[in-house]
């Protein structure tokens, strides 16, 4: 659909003139930038499908398990106790895409988003391949429901639901882990409903997107497409027509063989429409940047090809920032740019070295609640407290113990003298600390206390210990 230039921004690309869904067949990209695409999408896609089954030091690669707040990222686990940890990491990502954005546009939505990747590379491809390209969809949709037509719709569609239902796996196995997911779906779905449940509800949710949805997601559900309007700049580069040259004085018009554009003060635009026709999101880039463009280049492509085929220069449309194209300068790294990456360097140093310092095992000592100091037959005053051990590594732990660091004194487990902790796993339970009066600072007294493996003291932990207000 070609949009009038004076009222382009007055609706968007897939809105026709009363409002209703104006469907779009894009013709099938081909090109240089398409290549590449090509094998970026492969590569994450492979990363995509393959990171919940990768396990590094017994961890899964990827994990995000909302529900009990554990998450892997990279095969580093994060507990809810480490979860400061995740929030900073996920606030770098944001502020890395914003870099990005700031400098080289919506570049993360035409190369790396999952849903590009999978609509354009996966689904649309299997579309191309069933029902072939863009006129001949279009045929196919004004046709009427013969027995061609019922065919096609049908193996698209079963494909569609099993690609689904395998993205709907994948999807489950970052949200719970890929072993859980394994062992529920090789057992009676009615023993796992916690799970089947959950499967078929996404796959009918990435069908929905993926069959009919489309680019809607990018342009109405996505918040990426508002929020490049506020950091994007002149200086910014993005797939952009080169209005200048394309225009020149007179403005775009047909190609006719062996007439000179240049005399009669025309641009190199020859409004054959093919921008257009090839754009998944149905703009017009001749109008500017847009909500709507995601950055894909088979504008670029479809251009060049173009260009090429009636012997003038490649790049009409191309990447290029308004300064590039209007003044002629280069690519700047700009204050705001500077600004970004120092905010950007200043999170990832304090990630890292908060990574440094954190410890497998996570230990937390309380004083049992209601109970008061007990005096023994020594003299000493005891305290009974609660413990809770988290283990964030991937081996059980068997020779845990506790030892008082700032005061002399004994601390004493209810049950064993050592304490074991399973893998990945919790331990709770109670013990004593017995401390001399002499060492105590008044009623309350904060003890900190070691937990070692045998010698090697891997946490320190604080405490406040009761004693009679006499003592001081």
């Amino acid at each position: 659909m070609q949009q009038d230039q004076d009222n382009f921004r007055d609706r968007i690309g897939t809105m026709d003139d009363e409002g209703k869904r104006a469907w779009i067949y894009p013709k099938k990209p081909s090109g240089r930038f398409y290549n590449y695409r090509k094998w970026v999408s492969y590569f994450l896609l492979a990363f995509l499908l393959l990171s919940p089954f990768i396990k590094i030091n017994g961890n899964q690669f990827l994990m995000f398990n909302v529900l009990e707040r554990r998450f892997n990222i990279f095969g580093f686990p994060f507990w809810p106790q480490d979860f400061y940890l995740f929030v900073i990491s996920m606030i770098i990502l944001v502020v890395f895409i914003a870099l990005f954005t700031v400098a080289f546009g919506r570049i993360f939505c035409g190369w790396i988003c999952p849903q590009t990747i999978f609509m354009e590379m996966v689904f649309r491809r299997i579309e191309y391949a069933i029902e072939g390209d863009r006129n001949k969809q279009r045929k196919l949709d004004r046709m009427a429901w013969n027995k061609e037509k019922i065919t096609k719709r049908s193996i698209k569609w079963l494909i569609f639901a099993l690609i689904s239902f395998i993205i709907s796996n994948v999807f489950l196995a970052y949200l719970i882990g890929s072993d859980r997911l394994i062992e529920n779906i090789t057992s009676n779905p009615s023993e796992n409903l916690g799970t089947f449940i959950p499967l078929i509800i996404f796959t009918a949710v990435f069908y929905f997107v993926f069959a009919w949805f489309r680019e809607q997601v990018c342009i109405i559900a996505c918040p990426y497409g508002r929020m490049q309007s506020v950091l994007l700049d002149e200086k910014s580069v993005v797939v952009a027509y080169d209005h200048v040259r394309g225009e020149a004085e007179n403005g775009r018009k047909k190609f006719r063989k062996g007439e000179d554009r240049e005399a009669l003060g025309h641009g190199d635009c020859i409004d054959c429409l093919q921008c257009v026709n090839v754009c998944p999101t149905g703009i017009d880039i001749r109008n500017g940047t847009q909500l709507e463009c995601v950055n894909c280049t088979a504008c670029i492509d479809e251009c060049d090809h173009i260009m090429e085929s009636i012997n003038l220069p490649k790049g009409l449309i191309r990447y290029a920032s308004e300064e590039n194209i209007t003044k002629g300068k280069k690519f700047q790294f700009t204050t705001r740019m500077k600004a970004y990456t120092a905010v950007l360097t200043i999170l990832t140093g304090i990630l890292i070295g908060l990574l440094f310092i954190r410890s497998d095992i996570e230990a937390r000592i309380l004083r049992l609640p209601g109970n008061l100091y007990e005096t023994m037959e020594d003299g000493a005053l005891r305290n009974v407290y609660t413990y809770k051990l988290v283990n964030k590594t991937t081996r059980q732990i068997d020779s845990l113990n506790f030892r008082l660091i700032s005061h002399k004194g004994e601390v004493k487990l209810v049950k064993n003298d050592y304490e074991s902790v399973p893998e990945q796993g919790m331990s709770e339970g109670s013990l004593f600390i017995k401390v001399n009066p002499q060492e105590l600072d008044g009623n309350k007294t904060k003890l900190r206390i070691g937990i070692y493996n045998r010698d090697e003291l891997i946490e320190t932990t604080s405490a406040n210990f009761m004693g009679p207000r006499s003592f001081n």
